[in-house]
């Protein structure tokens, strides 16, 4: 079976609209949390570098999605870093959510393990997919050329 790579154009668009979904979600959060006055409770709850370090990530596959619709080779190791790192946290959330099950419902309650299982493969597997298919098309020879990479 031959996998053939994706179009670098879709890969941009993914990239530039995901990101920048989730961004305009975060920043509409914290907004409201700091309406609210929320947001000092927040930090004071849990650290300010959990939020940077996400804006951080997201602004990486924002910015790589632009890099490889303009062409840029800078684009193409900052979109895989992306990718790499979106799936590892992708992989522990699901870990951390059903660590969090364990210690909340042990081993009883086997309803809501198979519905938490199927909620997180149904919200995994098509992010994991489309990193790999990413990774796959970002070090094709496609990718290579048109990226000005090596």
């Amino acid at each position: 079976m031959n996998m053939e790579p994706l179009s670098l154009r879709l890969i941009g668009w993914v990239f530039v609209l995901v990101p920048g979904i989730a961004l305009a979600i975060g920043a509409l959060i914290l907004i409201a949390l700091y309406r609210s006055d929320g947001l000092a409770r927040r930090y004071a709850e849990q650290s300010v570098w959990n939020d940077l370090a996400l804006l951080s990530v997201w602004s990486a596959g924002l910015l790589g999605g632009i890099g490889v619709l303009q062409g840029q080779s800078w684009a193409r190791p900052l979109l895989e870093f992306f990718c790499w790192v979106l799936s590892a946290l992708v992989l522990l959330s699901g870990a951390t959510r059903m660590h969090a099950l364990h210690r909340d419902l042990g081993i009883k309650g086997s309803g809501n393990w198979i519905r938490a299982i199927s909620a997180f493969l149904v919200l995994a597997i098509p992010i994991l997919a489309l990193c790999a298919a990413t990774i796959f098309t970002l070090r094709s020879d496609v990718a290579r050329l048109a990226l000005g990479g090596h």
